[in-house]
């Protein structure tokens, strides 16, 4: 048994300037020496055989040696450094690999420090949360062949910072493609916001017993469709006595993925269908534990067996959910999957081979019979989430991938998310809240927090509209303006408007870092570039003072910035407004009677052309009018 968790290994990085918590397992009662660069500590193992021991702070330097003891066992960790931990967390922006970013040759060419140590978390959610990581992990020193696979963002912003903060860097990755904030939160700081408990105990359940959880997520998710817009009384595919009517066809024997079966409704369609079938069995079989196997499904499924909830999974899992003794019966049995889809090979894509129902005895049955599918209108929405999820669930990736994590000495965190909570950005704002207090409540009530703002993404617009992802931009600007120790590094002009994931991270990185230098180490320099400060009226116009200007402001391409907004109370009353720079101060005026708001790179993809003399983009904002 190793006695040191997996996070002190060779070439690991520990935080400078801290006391250093080191953990482990040993033997139940044993007793543990720890010695690192001269300095030594003791600790004994609990009853489950885990122990932890804490040595005093150093500073930045090495390499050492770190040494674990307890009886006959020892174990080393080589090479060890001392300098600044940073998390990196986030989706696949935070995720994006430095082999995918601008002139990544050149970049893994020149990727040769020794001083900066990284770690990648393996992608494993968990539905409770692990004191060890699911897969294993390795610090790796920085070179031409580790650094291709590792987070651009992260890797670019400590190779910035190192410019002026000149110590070691240690960077953890730990980041899932297309993850919501959500599960990203331990369950005990989710339930403080209140709207989270179903979720939470239905996830709690699944740890225990999970058929009876599926069976219960099976009765929400019912209760959803039955509130839905359009649906009739009784619409409810997933019961055995529903008789389905003339909008049911018949599917091909073969399945895939409906885009392929001819039908021109289907041909590109992103949406929900229902799949119902048929299978009879033996008293013998319906007698046994059994699996139902339906290969994979694009992307989310709900399923149902003779009207009980069995299973709900996301893109990418292979679907096997266990159905105790009891649940089928002899003769037939009905097997009901509903699919939603939202980019392309929708439905139940895998081949027919990889559906069976498979029996405790080792014999199976194939789910090659008949099958129905209907289409469901788009009016429907999309469901609730299943809370064991990957990606989408309740508190799945803190569980498993910064769990493990916890108490390892950090000097902040970065955090590259946001993509996927677009669709709901007021409720982003408390949740964002929460993530940082509860980063906090695990790693220290100081720690600080540097914020990527969603980066411009899409078509830019032609006139002012309503747009999740500037709403969304507007909480992540709120949440750092309301904390000295969160940060905000502004993207928004380096985006890329075909590209949800913008190659430019090494520029990311310079402005992350310089949010570092700002917000953790107190270096008086404008963090983000021109901050809007307040509005105010002046004659016919509205003037808005910035704050935070370095060299003045200027406006790129035109007499005056474009992309300002002046808006009356009422939704649709928001126009673009004729702009002047005066020093430190833009002039707006719009044909808007009684204006009370102002909104600036107010879009999904705005152009920004408003500046400071050091290139930084002023962000956007919305501010009522003073």
């Amino acid at each position: 048994m190793p006695l040191l968790h997996e996070m002190f290994q060779d070439h690991a990085v520990l935080q400078r300037d801290q006391p250093i918590r080191i953990w482990g397992d040993a033997q139940p009662g044993a007793e543990v020496s720890i010695s690192l660069a001269g300095k030594t500590a003791k600790a004994r193992a609990n009853s489950e055989g885990r122990w932890q021991a804490q040595l005093p702070a150093l500073k930045a330097g090495g390499p050492y040696t770190l040494s674990a003891r307890s009886g006959a066992t020892t174990q080393t960790a080589d090479d060890i450094l001392i300098g600044d931990v940073w998390l990196c967390s986030g989706q696949s922006n935070m995720e994006l690999q430095v082999k995918r970013t601008l002139d990544s040759r050149a970049e893994i060419e020149g990727a040769n420090n020794d001083r900066i140590r990284m770690l990648k978390v393996g992608q494993k959610e968990s539905v409770a949360p692990l004191t060890h990581f699911a897969i294993p992990v390795q610090w790796e020193k920085t070179t031409r062949q580790t650094a291709p696979e590792f987070s651009a963002a992260c890797y670019y912003f400590a190779r910035e910072l190192q410019k002026t903060i000149d110590v070691p860097m240690g960077l953890i990755n730990s980041s899932w493609g297309g993850a919501r904030i959500e599960t990203w939160i331990s369950a005990a700081s989710l339930r403080k916001l209140g709207a989270y408990d179903d979720a939470l105990d239905v996830l709690a359940q699944y740890a225990t017993d999970r058929p009876a959880a599926t069976a219960t997520w099976g009765e929400a998710w019912a209760r959803w469709w039955r509130e839905r817009p359009g649906v009739d009384p009784g619409d409810e595919p997933w019961r055995m006595d529903y008789v389905p009517g003339k909008e049911w066809r018949a599917a091909p024997r073969e399945l895939g993925a409906w885009e392929t079966w001819g039908v021109p409704e289907l041909a590109s369609f992103n949406g929900m269908l229902w799949y119902r079938t048929t299978l009879k069995l033996s008293a013998e079989q319906a007698a046994q534990d059994a699996v139902l196997e339906l290969g994979t499904v694009d992307e989310i499924d709900m399923t149902w067996v003779n009207g009980r909830g069995v299973g709900s999974a996301y893109i990418g899992e292979q679907r096997a959910y266990p159905l105790p003794r009891g649940w089928l019966k002899a003769g037939d049995n009905v097997l009901v999957v509903n699919a939603l889809d939202t980019y392309v090979d929708g439905g139940i894509t895998g081949p027919s081979s990889s559906r069976v129902l498979r029996f405790a005895d080792g014999s199976t049955v194939p789910l090659d019979g008949a099958w129905q599918y209907r289409i469901v209108s788009a009016s429907v929405g999309s469901p609730p989430l299943a809370p064991w999820m990957s990606a989408s669930g309740k508190t799945t990736l803190y569980n498993g991938m910064i769990a493990p994590l916890v108490g390892y000495g950090l000097r902040g965190a970065l955090w590259y998310q946001g993509e996927s909570n677009t669709g709901d950005p007021a409720a982003y704002r408390e949740l964002l809240r929460t993530y940082r207090d509860d980063l906090r409540a695990h790693f220290g009530k100081d720690l600080p927090l540097l914020l990527v703002q969603l980066a411009n993404y899409g078509t830019p617009p032609t006139k002012p509209g309503e747009s999740g992802w500037a709403a969304l931009r507007e909480v992540q600007r709120a949440v750092a303006a309301e904390d000295a120790r969160t940060g905000l590094a502004v993207a928004i002009d380096i985006g890329d408007r075909y590209d949800i994931h913008p190659a430019n991270k090494q520029e990311l990185g310079r402005r992350l870092a310089r949010a570092a230098r700002n917000v953790v180490f107190g270096e008086r320099i404008a963090e983000s570039g021109p901050v809007a400060l307040s509005t105010k009226r002046q004659g016919d116009a509205v003037e808005v003072r910035f704050g935070e200007v370095s060299g003045g402001l200027v406006a790129y391409g035109a007499d005056g910035p474009i992309g300002f907004e002046l808006c009356g109370a009422e939704a649709g009353s928001c126009r673009y407004a004729e702009a002047q720079i005066r020093n430190d101060v833009v002039l707006l005026r719009a044909l808007v009677t009684n204006p009370t708001r102002v909104r600036h790179a107010w879009a999904d993809s705005p152009i920004v052309t408003l500046f400071d003399g050091m290139g930084l983009p002023a962000g956007p904002f919305e501010l009522p009018i003073e």
